[in-house]
Order: structure tokens, then sequence, then C-alpha cells
């Protein structure tokens, strides 16, 4: 391994700091807008690469992978805490379009959320990464393509082939608008979105997981859909209203019942190892030193308190249960390469509105908290894959991913306050000028679980399910997620296990790994250069 000063440099932050800016905000922009955020860290591990070579032309010094891993890692961190933002914060205004919200209380949330994030990241990394050895899809293409970015060769002519035909496509079907986005949706099915999600990158993600994890996904959304939305309502035992709450509160129940799976079988037996650095001068499993930890948690608890105004025991429950969902999400990043961080929000908010009194500014306010923390842990778990692969220092990685949330923190809580400013508060809903999907599912659940038994036994499910080492949390996103995705992921699977049997190398070595990271990166690049048009465009019409 390198020395770290040749990881952790000055030009490497200062590049990655500069990148995370102009990332941060156009997440937000793209979050908003189109109800969904992309991974960003194949686009990122280029743009560093680029700079930190072009700069390594001159006096400052050549560069080398890991530097460029660890100011991508800065630059990606940002995304995902402007995420978090973007999921929660407009419910306030759909719900109380007249409400006003001091943008220095919304940054107190943020920064606490990527706080939290980064001590639980400290501690768990060795688990998640080494221990358990997860797949982590996003992570580990990214690795290959800052490994074919770095060596060139036949694997940089697979990836940037494939990079560049997703690029294309994507510009050809969201730019131009030449191509639909779903298809086969002409398929009308009450209460299901039938189709095929046209995405080289869901497709990849599909490639990526593989066949196994794919099939539980399927049975979930087989389960979801025709099981309960339309065998249920056929059979006459709901109607549409009723089957689409029991869905969606069963998926979220699988989920939190993956979470207490986890208690109970990582949490609770290492929890020595995890968390002995927060009470022991020995740094354990840790990255960094811990034992400043409870400090730190106990300060946040006392800013959500009196600087948020959330209250004392909402604001320690908060703490507390962020750890844990922050643990879920790290486990479904992990398996699926997908975070509904949003919904462990809503899962931390929920526990906390049975357990304490808490008011409507206040609840979301809660959800943004958890829900930014979700989201960095997710990224910075992603990061970590890649760096467990090229042998990246955690501690410089950790640095400055923190360093990159808290620039997300301060940028995301800007953008959004421009947003609200430049076209009102009232902008945002389902055919509004922002969509903010998430948020407007936040929104509806701010009110309660809709379908208390079926959340119930959702939770005994997935913690059983979790025990006996099933891939509980795809089954979970396959009942909650929209059904087209679940088909369109399934695709990618199927075509992975056809190229088993008829072409092994390209399933199973790092060709099909490769092309697969291409189009998961031309997608998601074109996506953020496209979103990047929409600010500059938006913020020059004002």
């Amino acid at each position: 391994m390198r020395p770290f000063k040749e990881q952790f440099t000055l030009r490497g932050v200062i590049i990655g700091i500069l990148g995370c800016v102009i990332i941060t905000a156009s997440s937000v922009y793209v979050a908003l807008k189109l109800g969904a955020l992309p991974w960003p860290i194949f686009f990122v591990v280029l743009l560093a690469l680029f700079a930190l070579k072009l700069l390594g032309r001159t006096r400052l010094g050549a560069t080398n992978i890991n530097e460029v891993n660890v100011s991508a890692s800065i630059m990606s961190s940002g995304a995902m805490v402007a995420g978090g933002l973007a999921f929660t914060i407009p419910g306030i205004y759909i719900l109380m379009p007249d409400a006003s919200v001091p943008l220095h209380v919304i940054l107190v949330c943020a920064v606490c959320g990527v706080g939290l994030g980064a001590i639980c990241t400290s501690l768990v990394r060795k688990h998640f990464i080494e221990d358990t050895d997860l797949p982590f899809p996003i992570g580990k293409g990214a690795a290959e393509t800052l490994e074919a970015g770095d060596k060139g060769g036949h694997k940089a002519a697979l990836l940037f082939g494939s990079l560049g035909f997703a690029g294309i496509f994507t510009v050809i079907r969201d730019f131009f608008g030449m191509l639909p986005t779903l298809l086969f949706n002409w398929v009308k099915i009450p209460g299901v979105t039938f189709g095929i999600y046209f995405s080289p990158m869901a497709i990849a993600m599909g490639f990526m997981i593989g066949p196994m994890a794919a099939l539980v996904w399927v049975l979930g959304a087989l389960l979801g859909n025709f099981g309960i939305v339309v065998g249920g309502t056929a059979a006459g035992l709901w109607d549409l209203a009723l089957a689409l709450d029991i869905r969606m509160s069963l998926g979220i129940g699988v989920m939190i019942g993956c979470g207490v799976g986890i208690i109970i079988k990582v949490v609770i037996p290492k929890a020595k190892s995890m968390f002995a650095p927060l009470f022991s001068r020995e740094a354990g499993s840790a990255i960094v030193p811990m034992r400043w930890a409870p400090f730190v948690l106990a300060a946040i608890v006392l800013v959500l308190t009196f600087i948020a105004g959330l209250g004392f025991l909402p604001s320690l429950l908060l703490v507390l249960l962020t750890w844990i969902v922050v643990t879920m999400a790290a486990q479904c990043t992990g398996q699926a390469g997908l975070n509904p961080m949003e919904v462990f929000g809503v899962i931390v908010l929920l526990v906390i509105t049975l357990i304490a009194q808490i008011g409507g500014i206040e609840a979301f306010l809660v959800a943004a908290t958890a829900t930014v923390a979700c989201g960095f842990v997710g990224d910075l778990m992603n990061d970590f894959k890649a760096g467990h692969i090229l042998k990246t220092s955690p501690k410089a990685q950790w640095l400055g991913v923190t360093i990159g949330g808290l620039v997300g923190a301060v940028v995301g809580t800007a953008i959004i306050g421009l947003m609200v400013t430049a076209y009102g508060s009232d902008s945002f809903g389902l055919d509004k000028e922002f969509v903010a999907a998430q948020a407007v599912a936040v929104a509806s659940m701010v009110g309660g679980i809709p379908n208390l038994p079926a959340f119930i036994i959702g939770v005994v499910a997935g913690t059983i399910l979790y025990l006996v080492k099933a891939p509980v949390i795809t089954l979970g996103l396959g009942i909650y997620l929209p059904f087209y995705l679940s088909l369109t992921v399934a695709v990618g699977a199927l075509i992975r296990f056809v190229l088993g049997l008829v072409a092994p190398k390209w399933s199973k070595t790092e060709n099909g790994v490769v092309i697969a990271s291409g189009l998961l990166g031309g997608e998601s690049i074109v996506g953020v250069i496209l979103a990047l048009v929409a600010v500059a465009s938006g913020l020059t019409a004002l």
C-alpha cells in the first residue's frame, strides 16, 4: 500500500471539493426534477482521473490510482447528502406550503446526518467490506472503471466502448426524446407499472448482482404486485387502494426485519469488536481512533435538541435509531446496489412518533437527518469497496469523504433554499415544477404506517429470512419498488445466466463486469451532464 501522504494530497482534496460542489448541486436538481438520483461514482472517477493526470504533467508530479480514488470519493460524497435533503425537505412544503424553515436548521440536520454516518462507517467498514465481502456492485464497478482508465489496453477498450454506447443511448433517449423510457408499457394492469425500463444502467445492475439475488428480487415483485395487488383485488379480499397500502407496508416491514436480523446476527455478537473503539484507546476495527466519538454523539444530540428544535427525547432517539438504519443501508447497498434511504428515514420517523410527541416540520427534519446519514453511508461504503479492491488507505478515504460530506451539506442546503426562493414553496409535488417523488412519499407516510398488520408480518418474515441467510433485502426491494424496475433487473441477470452457459468467460471473468461497469458509468455520466445543463439553464432563466 502506498504511503498515506501519497494518497491524501492537497491537490487531490482541492479537486475533490470542487467536483463535490458541482455534483451536489446537480444531484439536488436531478432528485427534485426527476424524482430519482443515480449513483455519480462513475462520473467522478473519470473526472478525478482526468484532472489529476492533467496536473501530473506539470511540475506537481505524477498522480497514482489511490490519489485519484480518494479525490473521486470526495467528489461523490455530497451527492447522496443532497439526495437525503431533496428526498425529504420538500415534503414540508407539500403538506404546509406556507411553512418557513430557516436554512441554518436544515444545514444543522444535514451536518448531523453526515457526522452520524461518518462515525458509524468507521466502526462497521471492516465487517461489511472485508468480513462478509458483500459484492457492492457500484463500488466494484467504480474500481473497474478506474483500473481500466489508469491502465488502458483491452480492458479500457471494453469499458469505454460500453461507456460510450450507454452515453450516446442516454442522450438520444433523454435529451432528444427519440427513444421511449419504458418498453411494453402498453400493458395496463391496475396498480402495477408494467414494462421494462429502457436503461443500460438498470440492465447492467441486474448483470452485476447475479441471477440468484435477482431471482429473489423478482419473487418479491411478483408477490407484491401480482399476489397482493392483482390477486388480492381479483379475489375480493381488498380494494386497490388497500392493496397498495399493504404492498408498501409489507415491503418496508421486510426491510426493517432485515435490520432486526442484522442486529440479532451481526451487531449483538460483534458488538465488542464494532463498538470497543468508543470506550477504549485501542483503534480496534475502526478506521480512525473513536475514543472521542461518544462526545461527538452527545454534541449531536444537543445540537438537534436546541438548534434544530427537535427536543431532547426525539433527538436522542434519532441518534440511536439512525445507528440501526445505517447498518441496513450498508447491507442494502452492498447486496443489491440500491439504497432506499428515504425509506430508512421514514422508519426512524415512524418509530419516534410512536414514542415521543413531535411537530409536523420537526418530523421532516428527523427524516432528513436519518436519510442523509443513510445516503452518506451508502456512498461511503461503495467508495470503501472500490478502495479495498485498489488497496487505497481506508483512513485517507474516510477523511476525504467526511470533508466532502460536510461540503455537500452546505451546498445541498443552499440549493434547496435557492429553489424555494426562485420557484416558490408551492412548486413541489407530482403535478408541479419539481415532482419530488420521494418527498411526496415521505409526506404521505408522516401520518403513519398505511397498514400495520402487513408491516408487522413483514418485520417478522424479514427477520426470519435474514437469520436463515436468505437474500431478504432484495425480496423487500422487489415488494416495494415499481415492478418495471424489478423486471429490468431480471433481464440483466438473465443475460448473465445465458452468457454463463454459452460464453462463460464473459460472465465469470472481468470482461462481463467491465462491460457492465461501462454501461452503468455511461448512463450515470450523461445523466449528471444533462443535469448540469439543466441547472445552468435554470439558473440562467432566473
